[in-house]
């Protein structure tokens, strides 16, 4: 009897594995998806094709580049992160929740986690021993940025250049890319310019680099990518609150995913990245989270 009960009871006692080894978010700033969808981009048009993915997910509103990646990167809206700004302003400090790396750390502190970005904005996320890797062009200790460096945008071949080594080496759990090139077209040219299709192919270029690392590394039957935007735009602009500029595209690809799958769910919010990625590490998601796993997606 007392073998019997202990083997009932081994399936509870066993935690339960991830449902992927690594997870990669990679974001497109400025990614309005009927742009994307026009835009000379094979890598990740192949990732569409071969994973499941929406063409109408939404942002939050206002729908700009810091105070949207933050919700992509805790879970949660505005009211509760707390960050409504758009520059970088070193005496606002830190994000004022969680991050999906902080959660991370504190699951499984043995996990590799990395934030790679072009804005060095994205500094405001970066939470005390949560990541580590920061890295906007350079690797950054934790600290000040220097004054010089306030303004610092890093061109996506740079800043997939940066990652790929990493991720070579490293072979991180949780790893965040952000490519800034086509939202600085769109605000100098215009949304759908000839100058913004343009960067949208050095930034798809940039995304074939990460898949040759992911490949080499020898992880890509271990992996799920995610690809999205923090927002969309027209004219010159983005902030405005109409579908032009908070409709963005959300796709997936890798282990799990549920292959060549148009996914019918209307109501994809950018918050609904970090908890999807926090499922596929098999990490227990927040009660104050917003967002949701997009489980249809997967198998």
């Amino acid at each position: 009897m007392r073998l019997l009960s202990l083997f009932l009871l081994a399936p509870l006692l066993v935690t339960a594995a991830p449902r992927t080894e690594h997870v990669f978010v990679v974001s497109f700033d400025g990614g309005n998806p009927t742009i994307i969808q026009q835009a000379e981009m094979p890598n990740l048009k192949r990732l569409v094709s071969e994973g499941a993915h929406s063409w109408q997910a939404n942002t939050i509103i206002p729908s700009k580049t810091l105070p949207s990646h933050t919700s992509m990167l805790t879970g949660v809206d505005i009211s509760k992160h707390g960050i409504d700004w758009n520059d970088f302003f070193p005496m606002r400090g830190n994000v004022r929740v969680p991050t999906i790396f902080s959660l991370t750390k504190a699951a499984h502190p043995d996990y590799v986690t990395a934030l790679f970005c072009g804005k060095i904005k994205f500094r405001h996320l970066w939470i005390k021993d949560s990541l580590d890797m920061f890295n906007c062009g350079t690797a950054y200790s934790y600290g000040p940025i220097p004054t010089s460096e306030e303004k610092k945008l890093v061109p996506a071949p740079e800043v997939a250049a940066q990652a790929s080594a990493f991720i070579l080496e490293k072979k991180p759990q949780l790893c965040f890319i952000h490519f800034p090139d086509a939202d600085s077209a769109g605000h100098k040219f215009g949304w759908g310019s000839r100058e913004q299709m343009e960067a949208f192919k050095v930034c798809d270029a940039a995304l074939g680099v990460i898949l040759d690392a992911i490949k080499k590394a020898g992880i890509q039957d271990r992996s799920t990518i995610i690809l999205t935007a923090d927002h969309g735009g027209r004219d010159k602009n983005h902030f405005e609150p109409v579908v032009n500029n908070t409709t963005i595209p959300w796709i997936t690809w890798g282990k799990g995913v549920n292959k060549q799958h148009a996914i019918a769910k209307k109501t994809i919010y950018t918050y609904d990245t970090a908890a999807t990625a926090l499922w596929l590490l098999d990490i227990p998601l927040p009660e104050h989270f917003d967002g949701e796993p997009v489980l249809e997606a997967f198998e």
